[in-house]
């Protein structure tokens, strides 16, 4: 799309909405600096442009940035709709966007993704989700793993509140067990090979907050956390037992491995707010959004840049309170590549204590609780959960862990030793190139682990990822992690 010197003069008190193609044969591409200059718009957050992946572009030009400003929720928008939606916020034409609790077309529990950089919103996000789950009578299992800071109002308000890397993994067993030991032989015999919410059972969440802290390479419950992680995805949905994940990845292999989220991804809740770049490639890359699809970069800042001259006698150095927390894309939602924004969750200003708007969000009485039928099947560690007998199961957990990374470090030479396969696998999926098998050898040796000495050692193990469909050649003597 091209946009020439001579386009026309935009009014600054009007909604200018314009549609454009380009040629059959093109995919529209567009530069909003470009855009903006085009139209001497100084604001570039007073245009929104949507395309439909193809030759088609919305271009809609506001008086205003639309987003700048947002309200916070009405009871009425935390409420499931008939097809299991609330309404989290506004696109930039003031209509809803919503998001899935459940969906009752499929009878199928939700997965969800949340990503976003320090910053961009994803705390106040997760709240508003808790605080919707509860006045749906859904049971919320939390997993915080900053220690509970990342909601603290939160704590009371959900069924299970887990504040450690131990308790999550207790957590995890426990929903899995739910779903395989309690709810999938009682529906089977009931016949049922989907869910309906309260008949008999609840809805059940279960999320982890700051995801990456327990799957990220090196994290100490990274392979039992990821095996759950997939167990729960696959047997939980037909169950009534959501997941999701929230995290400051910037790679999914900080998420255990791109081979794990890949099927959530692409039919899951994806939420994508403030972003790194390496992530952008990777959705796109992975097949969550078309190979042309473009979205905007979210900046840190609403307040648009101006040039002041060092001679300027009224330059404001005031600090910019015009931030863009809680601006996203909803992946999964109707319009992908449409700019939206949260509602505004809680006070303005950072509050010494509790933030009583957020608590006012969770609505009066108790958290919906797990089903007596599961109870035996959660275990010990659902009805140790909020008190101090929770401290011995935690420790019982990190005994064990230790004893088993002991025992690998006296077998197999520690955390270093693992197959040169999975270290090939890693390698690649860190990099941002494709390698050969000379500077994979390079890598490999530089990860801690046993050296290897034969670089034919390295040819074979790609030899065998490449028959297994985990790595591709990207040209001759080079390989990448296949996406």
């Amino acid at each position: 799309m091209t946009i020439t010197p001579a386009a026309p003069a935009i009014p600054d008190d009007q909604i200018v909405e314009l549609m454009v193609q380009v040629p059959p044969g093109q995919v529209i591409k567009y530069d909003l600096a470009a855009l903006a200059s085009a139209f001497e718009i100084a604001d570039p957050g007073r245009i929104a442009v949507e395309t439909d992946g193809s030759r088609t572009a919305l271009v809609t030009i506001y008086p205003s940035n639309p987003l700048a400003v947002m309200p916070p929720p009405s009871e009425a928008d935390m409420l499931m709709d008939a097809y299991g939606r609330i309404v989290v916020g506004r696109y930039h034409n003031g209509r809803p966007a919503r998001r899935k609790l459940f969906d009752p077309r499929t009878g199928s529990a939700v997965r969800a993704l949340t990503f976003g950089t320090t910053g961009a919103g994803k705390s106040r996000t997760v709240q508003y989700v808790l605080a919707c789950e509860k006045r749906n009578g859904i049971v919320s299992w939390y997993g915080d793993l900053k220690g509970g800071q990342s909601a603290p109002e939160a704590r009371g308000q959900v069924d299970w509140l887990a504040t450690s890397q131990e308790e999550v993994i207790l957590m995890l067993r426990a929903a899995v067990a739910v779903a395989q030991q309690s709810r999938q032989p009682r529906y089977a015999a009931m016949g049922r090979n989907a869910f309906v919410i309260g008949d008999p059972d609840p809805l059940l969440s279960v999320r982890i907050d700051e995801a990456n802290r327990l799957l990220e390479k090196g994290a100490p419950y990274r392979e039992e956390a990821t095996y759950l992680v997939k167990e729960l995805g696959r047997t939980g949905r037909s169950v009534g037992i959501g997941e999701e994940l929230d995290a400051q990845a910037s790679h999914l292999e900080e998420l255990g491995g791109s081979d794990t989220l890949r099927a959530m991804l692409k039919e899951g809740e994806v939420t994508l707010l403030r972003w790194s770049s390496s992530m952008m490639r990777q959705l796109v890359a992975d097949g969550l959004l078309p190979a042309g699809t473009q979205l905007m970069p979210i900046p840190k800042s609403l307040k648009p840049r101006v040039l002041r001259s060092q001679f300027a006698t009224d330059v404001d150095d005031d600090d910019d309170v015009c931030d863009t927390q809680g601006t996203a894309y909803l992946l999964s939602g109707t319009h992908p590549a449409s700019m939206m924004r949260h509602f505004r969750i809680g006070s303005i200003l950072p509050m010494p204590g509790l933030d009583p708007e957020i608590l006012a969000l969770y609505g009066p009485g108790d958290p919906a609780r797990l089903e007596e039928a599961s109870l035996e099947a959660a275990g010990e560690a659902y009805e140790a959960r909020g008190t101090a007998a929770m401290d011995a199961l935690c420790e019982a957990v990190r005994e064990d862990q230790q004893k088993q990374a002991a025992k690998a470090q006296a077998t197999k030479g520690g955390r270093g030793a693992a197959l040169l396969a999975d270290r090939i696998r890693v390698a690649l999926a860190e990099a941002e190139d494709a390698l050969s098998p000379d500077e994979l050898l390079v890598l490999v040796n530089a990860d801690g682990g046993p050296e290897v000495k034969a670089i034919g050692s390295v040819r074979n193990a790609l030899g065998v990822l490449v028959d297994q469909g985990d790595v591709v050649r990207a040209g001759r003597g080079l390989y990448e992690i296949a996406r």
